[in-house]
């Protein structure tokens, strides 16, 4: 019909008489099919034989074929394929940026789709579809919500992926800082929003330590946050007798055989970090922080920037806190703005050191609470506690003290090298002295890498 001959004639021959082009027009040619066509017993109308002749010119055999056989089932229905990878693109971009409404991301995608095919004529669906596209790519991304919780999953590890495991107590312990939803008295008489730091064993959901602080924890709060981690957590007066060790489901005769300050602990076991996993905080990557994790035979683990699935289980623990401890203290401020009381500052009742003791008894009443993340691989059914899981593991693992003497904890201390004078020592424009530097004035120390400076550790 379009060159007078069928495909694959052979040299020479020559086109029949209805379909020749010399004698025929083109539309006498379709004429001719269209009659060739109905003798055959298929009945074609013209509009469609001028559609299958203009595809076939333009595509090949290809343009022939029905595209019902075609189309791959996709969820976004028939939108052209270039349209959807240039919306694609735009939601990507969304990642780091504020958070923009969908009708911003389809101007993007415009922008992309001309910046990609220049001068094509590429057609573009209508605006319900475009919508509808959007909310399809955007599930579980919060393209056009939260822009924390989007650059969160933003980071989340490809599938497949291993969660964090550990099989004994202290094998990887996770530590994190963040501001506590309560407003407590500070020293000098001024409310504010303390800074807890705590470690969680990943193996029992133990929170092994906490510390309060002012805003602005210092890398000695989290040296001696290990400290504590390594001291068992004594009874305080006016606590309920039967949050103490001997009347728990631990193990207390066995481990206080073996160290005798459990006798009068707390239910709270003390677990020995192997490996600590920390984020870039300047704190946790202090020379002073590590410096004490060497001191302790403890491995440093960073976790990756920006990813805070690599220590979900302290992150989530958070959330536990604020739940189960924030909201009924005195000062609660809610987890945002929007949630804050009228005036909070003025329900504050409690200073840092009464707020660390009523957080102390309630970690002591976390770890006889039921966790959904602990389960035994044998009863898959049942929940067990902090203190129930700590019990079953440390039959395996066994417990090994480690007692800190007065020397220990001061090691653990942030270290300056300084030069031992008749007035003694300054640090920070403050002079300190004792008779026991007599022997070290005006003497140059063993340590000739820091030019003979004696080696001092201070906390402020």
């Amino acid at each position: 019909m379009i060159t007078g001959l069928p495909a694959g004639a052979a040299e020479g021959q020559e086109p029949r008489p209805e379909y020749d082009p010399r004698l025929r027009l083109l539309g006498e040619r379709e004429a001719a099919k269209l009659a060739e066509l109905a003798a055959a017993g298929e009945q074609v109308s013209a509009r469609t034989l001028v559609r299958m002749r203009k595809r076939y010119e333009s595509q090949g055999v290809w343009g022939l074929v029905d595209r019902h056989y075609t189309r791959t089932p996709s969820l976004f229905g028939r939108v052209d394929e270039r349209v959807i990878d240039a919306m694609a693109a735009a939601v990507d971009e969304q990642t780091d940026a504020s958070t923009g409404t969908r009708d911003r991301a389809w101007r993007r995608a415009r922008e992309i789709l001309a910046a990609r095919h220049p001068g094509a004529d590429v057609p573009v669906p209508s605006r319900a579809t475009v919508y509808r596209v959007f909310s399809q790519m955007e599930a579980g991304r919060h393209t056009f919500g939260s822009a924390a919780r989007r650059r969160s999953n933003a980071n989340r590890p490809a599938a497949p992926f291993t969660p964090t495991a550990a099989q004994r107590p202290g094998e990887i312990v996770q530590v994190d800082t963040t501001p506590l939803d309560v407003m407590a008295v500070l020293d000098d008489g001024v409310t504010g929003r303390p800074e807890l730091t705590i470690t969680v064993d990943v193996a029992t959901r133990t929170i092994c330590a906490a510390v309060l602080r002012p805003e602005g924890t210092k890398a000695v709060d989290a040296a001696v946050l290990l400290a504590r981690m390594l001291v068992p957590e004594p009874m305080r007066p006016g606590w309920d007798p039967a949050l103490s060790m001997a009347r728990s489901v631990l193990p207390h005769g066995r481990l206080a055989a073996i160290d005798e300050r459990l006798s009068g602990a707390a239910a709270k076991p003390v677990i020995i970090p192997e490996t600590i996993v920390i984020d870039h905080g300047k704190v946790f990557i202090s020379q002073t922080f590590l410096s004490a994790c060497r001191t302790l035979g403890i491995s440093v683990q960073p976790a990756r920037p920006y990813t805070p699935t690599d220590k979900a289980i302290v992150e989530r623990t958070f959330s536990s806190v604020n739940t189960l401890f924030c909201q009924y203290v005195a000062g609660y401020t809610g987890s945002d703005v929007t949630r804050r009381g009228r005036d909070v500052a003025a329900d504050a009742a409690w200073t840092l050191p009464q707020l660390q003791d009523l957080l102390d008894e309630w970690i002591v009443t976390w770890q006889n609470r039921l966790h959904e993340g602990l389960r035994s691989p044998y009863m898959p059914g049942r929940e067990l506690t902090p203190n129930e899981a700590y019990a079953v593991q440390v039959a395996r693992a066994g417990y090994l003290p480690v007692p800190l003497s007065g020397e220990d904890y001061i090691e653990l201390l942030p270290v300056h090298w300084r030069a031992v004078n008749d007035y003694g020592i300054v640090i920070d424009y403050r002079t300190y002295d004792c008779p026991e530097l007599g022997p070290c004035r005006r003497t140059a120390s063993p340590s000739k890498e820091m030019g003979g400076r004696w080696e001092v550790h201070y906390v402020l």
